[in-house]
């Protein structure tokens, strides 16, 4: 290796910016979370069959969505058998709650004292678990896929879903006084993007696939497909569109299938009576009050959760965050000590209350001890949902409505178990301000559909209170205390709508069509030779650093963010099976297509609560991965005495592999036509394969 070569290379490693972790090339590449955790920077190559099913093909998404159902479906199946071994290892029951002051056989010699033991237990366990592999994977899960869809292009890191499914299993089974719903939701998305990731799937696209895996989630876990598909909408993806339908009922049909070939096809809670009817209109009038009453019960929920939550906050603070679970657990066991029926998800205490085996005073206090022990649990820092806690809520607060309403107006009003199910939905419908998901929810989980009238008003007050009194469902405060706003009017929907194509600077061969990229295998000696080849060229090596392709089909608001943190000069664009180069993006290219539009829009906006928008703040961007390997960015200064000076670019005798994707002439960045002759001062930035592929760096060639 020559002296010169030697140099050359160590300017372009000079002049090259630090990547998004702070590291220089020379080094296995990396990427951040929000979390600040490492992450891989590339996933494998694709195969074809991949591109396809990451490509904008609908039919690529139909096959992508049965097969994120199936995979959810299966997900959601092994969860619940977890949770069940675990609980019957520490219980001796597959559910345990509804046998009251019993001890377990496996633990006979602790007695009925062994509640108060298992939850340090379990925290031991889970704690450090999720400390040290993902901590999005801490509390009730919906949140971090919702803010995964709404702020970061639906990118779900993949070690979520191992640590959710053993965590929350650890923490139900061990007495975690919480919902196995959110988790399920939470491990069918991360598994779908962690699909979405593999075939490079468009961030447009990959947004869609994890409110399929939300959908299938959901369908697995209740048997209950179309509020599935609500949820996918309603809570995970906040919008409609055609694909976005399509993809959600697929995912949640399949998934529900694998589900019912393991837990049958019968409604979820079996134990309602599946004949529930209003029996006169005016029942009507009491079912609009139960509305009330559960949209502030709802709304209590949420304040009790996260007030706990600051409280446990400012105790904790300073101490190990691994070894709060344990300690709380205390607490939470001393609670399960004086009421065994909060022990777990609570299915089999709800089955009791609907069929009237507990007393009105007994149902009463179950519904504020589930409050405070589903926030007790999660304010420690344990994992868990909590869809589960608002319909135990619901169904114990609504049984003893509906019981005192027959004992005032007699039974002319209808069963009290009308009312418990009804309020079910209200409570979950005001807790989550997603009432279409509530009402389907009831009425598929009890085959009821003789109720809708009567769960569509309840839910629809219930809904309608807790918006007015207050901003955030108990899913978006918790980002909302991050300063993330989900809910906010967006003013870039203009974004969504173009694709890069749409404003990118073409690259044409002479034929018109997009040159093919050649994967070049070079060494570092070949390496070090292109750069001093370069400079005999054109001039000096300013800068090198790896690339951040583009997509050619990504809309233009993911695009923006890899413009912000990689785009200086612009990005290029490559088809989506990455065999071409179709263009070269600049800041100012999008915003040449998008004038107008996006004064337009917000014009148009709607600016809803100023205190929300005086909450909201700039949302955490997700470094992206990195689609194009092998390849780096060389970019070269035109010298006064270059020998490309006064030639054309396809005069200049390029290396194998290189090709120039663009020039910047003072401060206007040119795409790189054949035709464009080169001037003093101009750089060349060029597309070079550095040889490293399966996501290695170039290696330094002195080392």
């Amino acid at each position: 290796m020559t002296q010169g070569s030697r140099g050359a290379d160590a300017r372009a490693r000079a002049f090259e910016p630090p990547n998004a972790a702070g590291e220089r090339r020379g080094s296995s590449a990396r990427v951040l979370d929000t979390a600040g955790a490492v992450l891989p920077a590339r996933w494998p190559r694709i195969s074809a069959f991949g591109g396809w099913l990451g490509g904008s093909s609908r039919l690529g998404l139909v096959a992508m969505a049965l097969l994120v159902g199936g995979v959810s479906g299966l997900g959601a199946a092994g969860f619940r058998w977890l949770i069940f071994a675990i609980t019957w290892l520490v219980t001796g029951h597959q559910q345990f709650g509804q046998q009251g002051h019993v001890g377990s056989p496996h633990l006979p010699g602790l007695g009925f004292w062994f509640v108060l033991l298992v939850p340090v237990l379990g925290g031991l366990l889970y704690g450090p678990l999720i400390q040290r592999y993902a901590r999005e994977a801490r509390g009730h899960g919906v949140p971090e896929v919702m803010v995964a869809v709404a702020e970061n292009g639906g990118r779900i890191r993949p070690p979520v879903t191992l640590v959710k499914a053993l965590a929350s299993a650890v923490c139900i089974g061990t007495g975690g006084s919480v919902g196995r719903e959110g988790p399920i939701v939470q491990i069918g998305s991360a598994m779908a993007s962690s699909l979405g990731q593999l075939v490079r799937m468009a961030e447009g696209r990959l947004r869609v696939i994890v409110a399929c895996g939300a959908a299938g989630g959901i369908a697995a876990t209740f048997n209950a497909p179309i509020t599935g598909v609500f949820f996918g909408f309603e809570v995970v993806l906040r919008e409609f569109s055609l694909d976005a339908i399509l993809g959600t009922i697929l995912a949640a049909v399949s998934a529900d299938l694998v589900s019912r070939a393991f837990f049958g096809s019968a409604p979820f809670f079996s134990a309602v009576p599946h004949d529930l009817l209003a029996p006169h209109d005016a029942a009507y009038l009491l079912v609009a009050l139960l509305g009330i009453c559960a949209g502030v019960i709802g709304v209590g929920f949420k304040t009790v959760l996260y007030r706990m939550e600051d409280f446990a906050d400012e105790r904790w603070r300073g101490r190990p965050e691994w070894a709060r679970p344990a300690a709380g657990g205390v607490l939470l066991g001393l609670l399960l000590l004086a009421l065994p029926q909060m022990y777990g998800v609570g299915y089999p205490v709800m089955d009791k209350v609907f069929a009237g085996h507990v007393a009105v005073w007994l149902m009463v206090i179950f519904m504020f001890a589930k409050i405070g022990a589903a926030s007790l649990t999660l304010s420690i820092g344990g994992s868990g949902g909590v869809f589960a806690p608002s319909l135990f809520t619901g169904a114990a607060g609504g049984m003893a409505f509906g019981t005192a309403a027959n004992h005032l107006f007699g039974a002319s009003v209808g069963p009290p178990a009308l009312y418990g199910v009804v309020a079910m939905g209200g409570v979950f419908a005001a807790a989550s301000q997603a009432p279409l998901t509530a009402i389907a929810s009831v009425i598929e989980m009890t085959g009821n559909f003789g109720i809708t009238l009567s769960i569509m008003l309840a839910a629809g007050i219930a809904s309608g209170i807790s918006k007015q009194i207050s901003y955030g469902s108990i899913y978006t405060t918790k980002l909302l205390r991050r300063g993330i706003d989900i809910e906010r009017p967006r003013g870039i929907r203009a974004l969504e709508k173009l694709t890069v194509a749409d404003a990118m600077q073409p690259i044409r061969q002479p034929d018109g069509s997009a040159p093919a990229i050649d994967h070049v295998s070079m060494g570092p000696d070949d390496r070090a030779q292109a750069l001093a080849r370069w400079e005999e060229l054109v001039g000096p090596v300013a800068s090198a650093r790896e690339p951040q392709a583009l997509f050619e089909d990504e809309d233009l608001e993911h695009a923006l963010r890899q413009l912000i943190l990689y785009g200086r000069d612009g990005l290029p664009v490559v088809s989506h099976d990455e065999q071409r180069l179709c263009g070269w993006l600049t800041r100012n290219n999008v915003l040449r297509v998008l004038e107008g539009r996006v004064l337009e829009a917000l014009a148009d906006m709607d600016q809803g609560p100023a205190t929300a928008h005086a909450r909201a703040q700039t949302a955490p961007v997700q470094v992206p991965s990195t689609p194009l390997q092998g390849y780096e960015l060389v970019e070269l200064v035109v010298g006064g005495d270059s020998p490309a000076l006064g030639r054309r670019l396809d005069e200049v005798p390029w290396p194998a592999g290189c090709r120039p994707v663009a020039v910047t002439r003072q401060r206007e960045i040119l795409a790189a036509r054949e035709d464009l002759e080169l001037d003093a001062g101009e750089r060349v930035i060029l597309l070079a394969p550095t040889g490293g592929r399966n996501g290695s760096s170039a290696q330094d060639p002195e080392s």
